[in-house]
């Protein structure tokens, strides 16, 4: 075993008192942030003296996976399956909620009430989140650590970022609801709900969430930030006059990457922190058109490629059509192509996920108007403080996220809950 290796390994079974364990596999993988920065993680898997991996493959009760972060030498992950543990003179909690946000600032080496606060907590478990100044950050960020019956630590966990004051744009919040009326307004939109308890769709309409920045009132829209490695916006709509016969021949599907331990110690930026020039644009919309004229021959015009994407071994271009536009869930198209030849390896169709769509009643007329909604709708919003991470800044921005937990049904008037509805 790799000396630096061994050093994690001697370091984790002291921390947690894995005496009675054994260091079953220990693996080395890599992950790219919102922030295109490359971290290195080293898993160890503790299996308890005297057991194997169950029949089906699984790890026995009472396995510790412990995750460290070799960029920042800091522990990720301890978990103990099936919240058992075998350990000795591990990780107790006896001193209540103070007691667990010191372990947490030493292991993390993060700063409470700066960077994270208490978010939820209950007899064996607390979870924290990020923050800058007092509010929320996104993307997030999130701690958690639970513990048994004998204050012995089960789980802990830290996940997504945690901003530090250089990231930081720093501004006083003065954004209201009435600054943003106008664009609240235009937030209010007609959306087809599934009930399948009730097997019908309802036109309810809802706020679209986006944020509203608190220095010049300019827009950003919410969107569930993906890690990974790096994104280039595309508007391109694929037309052809003649489909390609033959059927496409898709490939096993590999996310799995080899890495060394010199990669892994010495950091080296993972190859989906590479820029997507334009030439690989070019390369993968004829590469998506071939397999779309092979595939959907009928459907020239109808798509648009909206986004090309690094993710572990693969390029992978994000295809979308306008069809059900008011449905929650919008068709989509993801295509996986290898980063070096720009070959089509495989594609992910969610048209099984709209298929549900087809066997419910749909909804009935549409009687109320858009600005009628919006009247029922504009004392319930809501404009809460976020600091977000704008990428062409490459900082977070001081933001208003402008949100509404209620909708209008379209056909009633009646002001609904959305939870509600799903």
């Amino acid at each position: 075993m790799d000396s630096r290796i061994q050093a994690f390994v001697d370091q984790a079974q002291t921390t947690f008192g894995l005496g009675n364990y054994y260091l079953h596999h220990h693996s080395l993988w890599r992950n790219v942030n919102h922030f295109n920065e490359t971290s290195y993680t080293l898993c160890l898997e503790w299996f308890p003296n005297g057991t194997e991996s169950d029949e089906d493959g699984s790890n026995p009760e009472g396995t510790a996976s412990i995750e460290y972060n070799l960029n920042t030498g800091k522990l990720n992950n301890a978990i103990f399956v099936m919240g058992e543990t075998y350990a000795q003179d591990g990780i107790t909690f006896n001193g209540g909620t103070e007691e667990v946000i010191k372990w947490v600032e030493q292991e993390t080496g993060l700063t409470y009430n700066e960077q994270f606060r208490l978010h939820n907590e209950t007899e064996n478990e607390i979870e924290f989140s990020a923050i800058i100044d007092g509010i929320t950050v996104s993307p997030s960020g999130n701690i958690e650590v639970k513990w048994n019956a004998n204050r012995q630590l089960i789980f802990f966990s830290v996940h997504g970022e945690f901003p530090t004051g250089d990231q930081v744009i720093r501004e006083t919040y003065n954004l209201s609801l009435e600054q943003a009326e106008h664009i609240a307004k235009e937030q209010v939109k007609r959306i087809e709900f599934p009930s399948f308890e009730q097997k019908k769709l309802f036109a309810v309409y809802a706020v679209e969430e986006i944020y509203i920045r608190n220095q010049d009132k300019m827009t950003k829209s919410f969107e569930m930030l993906q890690d990974g490695g790096t994104s280039k916006k595309v508007n391109h709509i694929l037309q052809w006059d003649e489909p390609i016969s033959g059927a496409f021949e898709p490939k096993e599907i590999d996310l799995l990457e080899e890495i060394t331990p010199d990669e892994a110690f010495s950091c080296r930026p993972s190859p989906t922190t590479l820029p997507i020039t334009e030439e690989d644009e070019k390369k993968c919309v004829q590469a998506v058109e071939c397999l779309l004229r092979q595939e959907y021959p009928e459907d020239s015009g109808k798509w648009c490629v909206t986004n090309l994407h690094r993710d572990k071994k693969y390029l992978i271009a994000t295809l979308k059509t306008d069809q059900h536009e008011t449905r929650v869930f919008e068709r989509k198209l993801s295509i996986l192509l290898d980063p070096n030849s720009i070959d089509v390896v495989n594609y992910i169709d969610n048209q099984f996920m709209l298929e549900m769509y087809d066997s419910l009643e749909a909804p009935g007329n549409v009687t109320v108007p858009q600005e009628e909604a919006y009247e029922k709708l504009k004392d319930l919003f809501e404009l809460k403080p976020f600091y977000v991470y704008d990428d062409e800044e490459k900082q977070y921005v001081l933001c208003g996220k402008l949100d509404c937990h209620h909708g209008v049904d379209a056909e009633t008037g009646e002001v609904v809950l959305l939870d509600d509805l799903v």
